[in-house]
């Protein structure tokens, strides 16, 4: 095979991998439908960001530029189009943004050609991810995203790590300008979401305060803060909207998702809970709503997880783990859910506005014990006779 033949083959066998047609998956549960393959894997890539295409320089058709992951994907329905802002890590385990757009939101996303040039502030960013894309009522769609740097009151221990939330915005989604980081009182950050609205005058956020890099500390739980302006965000005093509890999905920590969905029965929020294993920690996603006018104050609460990893997505760098950070409301009141699997790949689930504010209103709340857990479903079973009766089963 000559070289050029072989450039040939390696974009042909891309272009099959591009327009792969997905198929949703039988309804487990009426609430919504997984897909049936990953929407986005590191081989979806561009090609042209991997390989160098001269033969003189690389003969051998070697890839010179590996991609290990694509994942947490924030997202956002842009002028027609499913838009996904990914988590593209490296094979160098630097993760970057890069924008990936379908017509229909479940398969044939393709990249831009470019990844986003995320500008730095004075102190530079060692890693950017998880960003959460938030199109605010002030014209600007904005970013905000987890930035990791080097802790450096611990010169010694080279894994000691900062997060804090690096913040951007946009109006194309290709020229970000780069804001100061958010400021807050709590330690490190991350899993901080815009809300979109102003409240009382001022920028809403969800926000998630933590001790140290991985572990959230005594505190913890999903937060909530005001700040004047955007530029040079400012959170003075955070309150815990959704705290973590004992022996629930959210033990170890949880935070928000993506921006909540506003529905006639209030804020509709996807959030991740972790709890501990013998295997290790697990990620699983729940949902819960909060008060259309005060968006602090938690409504409902289904008990347990709404997805959880199966299958092979229990498989990949960091195991037994579903992480969402972006879900798209279409025109037809669709709702796309983008999740990633195992720090690994990217996943659609797809529900409606109706049927998950059914499951999230009407989802019995975790009684924390497990004699209520065993009186809710006995309550089940004995409605459930007589509804058998009246349909005649």
């Amino acid at each position: 095979m000559t070289f050029k033949q072989h450039v040939a083959q390696l974009f042909a066998e891309h272009q099959t991998l591009l327009t792969t047609p997905n198929q949703p998956l039988a309804a487990a549960n009426g609430i919504y439908r997984r897909w049936q393959h990953p929407i986005l894997t590191a081989a979806h890539t561009p090609l042209s960001w991997r390989y160098d295409f001269s033969e003189q320089r690389n003969p051998l058709l070697l890839e010179r530029n590996g991609i290990n992951a694509t994942f947490n994907s924030g997202a956002i329905y842009w002028q027609g189009k499913y838009i996904l802002v990914v988590r593209v890590e490296a094979n160098d385990r630097k993760s970057f943004f890069a924008v990936a757009e379908s017509p229909n939101g479940v398969d044939n996303f393709v990249f831009w050609p470019k990844p986003v040039t995320m500008p730095e502030t004075e102190q530079p960013d060692t890693n950017v991810y998880d960003m959460r894309l938030t199109a605010h009522a002030d014209g600007y769609i904005y970013g905000l995203f987890c930035t990791e740097r080097k802790d450096l009151n611990r010169p010694d221990d080279i894994s000691a790590a900062e997060a804090q939330c690096g913040i951007a915005r946009t109006k194309d989604l290709v020229n970000w300008e780069r804001l100061p980081d958010l400021i807050t009182y709590s330690g490190q950050q991350r899993n901080v979401v815009l809300h979109p609205e102003f409240i009382d005058g001022k920028y809403a956020l969800y926000t998630r305060p933590q001790d140290g890099f991985i572990s959230v500390g005594a505190g913890g739980g999903i937060g909530w803060g005001l700040t004047d302006s955007m530029v040079g965000a400012e959170v003075k005093q955070e309150v815990i909207v959704d705290p973590k509890v004992y022996h629930c999905i959210n033990e170890v920590k949880n935070g928000q998702g993506p921006a909540p969905i506003k529905t006639n029965k209030g804020w509709l929020h996807l959030a991740h809970a972790v709890r501990n294993t013998a295997a290790g920690l697990r990620y699983v996603l729940y949902v819960f709503m909060t008060d259309l006018h005060k968006p602090w104050l938690v409504t409902h609460k289904p008990a347990g997880h709404f997805i959880a990893p199966e299958g092979v997505e229990r498989v990949g760098d960091v195991s037994n783990v579903v992480f969402s950070n972006g879900w798209i409301v279409n025109d037809k009141n669709e709702v796309f859910i983008y999740y990633a699997s195992s720090d690994t790949r990217m996943h659609v689930a797809t529900s409606t506005v109706e049927q998950l504010v059914d499951y999230a209103v009407n989802t019995p709340v975790d009684g924390y014990r497990s004699a209520l857990t065993v009186q809710r479903i006995n309550r089940l079973v004995a409605d459930n006779e007589q509804a058998l009766r009246d349909l005649g089963l």
